[in-house]
């Protein structure tokens, strides 16, 4: 039986004491680092106290080297959050603490291919576990009737408390001792504890930390034969069978090398547009279509070469949708540098990094197509593959200053200073934030004297951003790396003399 299909029993709650009081320290130790906090260095204490909590949890302790592992994974998946908490950050450290859990509660599938099920299945149960934990430990006859003494001896002690209170508050009226002490104790701390956003975060991190503590998974419905719906299975006329699809992929491969053609003569070649047209104009109008265009495409070759389908029996559509995948990662080639076209006249950006990002991904995902149908492999192992490759980028990308990017590149890259590129636009410039600064300097550095308006104009971005800088909060717990490396460009010789 494959290990996504097995469900573990719930663990009695007498033998979770361990747990209630790992639940209840990570809780306070939240409090004390995130809450009311800049993120920075907490998030990544925090992840490792939880990945200690789960190891301490489990139901059968480790072995020491599956210790020294798990601990190294959620370090390495974690430390995106000590270069500069991001959500991309955040989500690769949830994932690992996710896996961590898996591992301990002996539920990762036999098989990688099953990790998007089991995760898929995990995150359903997330926000219940804690509320179906408590029902089920009040269910039982041995607290209910617990708590029913609990409610009656709450009510005995209430008119002896409120009686109590007023004695107090007559003594203080009458003593100025013991009014002195009342003044001296501070209620607004003790009210802050009950703050409602303080409460709220409290049991969100409870929610979430349990279900880490005492991973389940969600059980699936069992569907018999006879439940299954009906799938119709494509004949050699029907709209997805042989002939169809012979017909579709002759004149799918002949349109697109028509625009191969192109994008090789007058992307790749460098051949003169028509006199209304710039390559910029040409290399803008296609960027975003053709990704549009590449991601169809790939769903049709999954539906073409399906398991059964006509491409398991046909030499020609096979070869066919070899060729039309061939042509469509061209196409994601193409894409690519007609955006890195359009970046040079009108530099770089955010939202144009994520489209490169997002083109290569595409790209990889057709390769991966490709050698799902080459290897004869499944669409489980095509999902898990592209998750790979999308984690693997979003991780790398979690440690890369993108503002700071940006900006060293429009200014090396600027009308002032290249004497080639646009004029560097210092507005977008400065609403990147403080890691920009470091570009600016540079391009104060080069920028020719007698562009005075220019200097002008980045001084005072500057100097507005190196104040927003220094006004944040200096709380060990929101170090990042990221700032530490701002402030120690900030205090060498050549920015101050700034």
């Amino acid at each position: 039986m494959d290990a996504t299909e097995t469900l573990t029993p719930p663990i009695p709650l007498r033998r979770g004491s361990g747990r209630i009081a790992a639940l209840l320290g990570l809780v306070a130790l939240a409090d004390f680092l995130i809450f009311g906090q800049q993120p920075g260095i907490n998030l990544f204490l925090f992840a490792l106290a939880v990945c200690v909590g789960i190891l301490l949890s489990a139901t059968k302790s480790p072995s020491p080297l599956m210790v020294a592992l798990l601990l190294g994974f959620s370090v390495l998946a974690s430390a995106p959050l000590l270069e500069a908490p991001s959500p991309i950050g955040f989500a690769l450290c949830l994932v690992a603490l996710m896996s961590i859990a898996l591992v301990s509660g002996r539920l990762m599938p036999r098989r990688l291919t099953g990790l998007p099920v089991v995760f898929f299945r995990f995150a359903l149960v997330i926000p219940v576990r804690l509320a179906a934990d408590i029902r089920k430990y009040l269910a039982t006859p041995a607290k209910r009737s617990s708590l029913v003494e609990l409610r009656r001896g709450v009510g005995l002690w209430i008119m002896p408390l409120i009686l109590a209170l007023v004695f107090v508050l007559l003594f203080a009226a009458a003593n100025p001792l013991i009014e002195s002490a009342l003044r001296s104790i501070r209620f607004e701390v003790l009210l802050r504890l009950f703050d409602l956003w303080r409460i709220g975060f409290w049991m969100m991190i409870a929610i979430v930390v349990w279900a880490m503590l005492r991973p389940h998974l969600k059980r699936r419905a069992a569907r018999s034969q006879a439940g299954r719906p009906f799938m119709i299975v494509p004949t050699r006329n029907t709209p997805l069978g042989h002939a169809s699809l012979l017909r579709s992929l002759i004149l799918f491969n002949a349109l697109f090398a028509v625009q191969t053609l192109l994008d090789l003569v007058y992307l790749w070649g460098g051949a003169d547009l028509p006199d209304h047209m710039s390559h910029a104009e040409y290399a803008h109008r296609g960027a975003y279509p053709l990704i549009a265009t590449a991601l169809l495409a790939a769903g049709f070759v999954l539906v073409a070469m399906r398991r059964g389908g006509p491409g398991d029996h046909s030499s020609l559509i096979r070869g066919l949708v070899h060729a039309w995948i061939g042509q469509n990662i061209l196409l994601c080639l193409s894409s690519m540098l007609r955006l890195g076209l359009y970046v040079e006249v009108y530099s770089l950006t955010e939202l144009r990094i994520a489209a490169g990002l997002w083109m290569g991904l595409v790209a990889i995902g057709l390769v991966l197509i490709l050698l799902r149908i080459l290897l004869n492999r499944s669409n489980e192992w095509l999902i898990a593959a592209n998750l790979a490759s999308l984690i693997a980028v979003l991780y790398i990308s979690a440690f890369i200053d993108f503002p700071a990017v940006i900006a060293r590149f429009n200014v090396v890259h600027s009308e002032e200073i290249s004497q080639e590129g646009p004029p560097l636009d210092l507005d977008y410039l400065s609403s990147l934030g403080p890691s920009v600064i470091p570009a600016l300097d540079l391009y104060l550095q080069m920028l020719p004297g007698y562009l005075v308006d220019k200097r002008n104009q980045a001084l005072a971005f500057r100097y507005y951003l190196v104040r927003d800088f220094e006004r944040r909060p200096r709380d060990w717990r929101n170090w990042t790396f990221r700032a530490a490396r701002l402030e120690t460009h900030l205090l060498s010789p050549a920015a101050i003399a700034r």
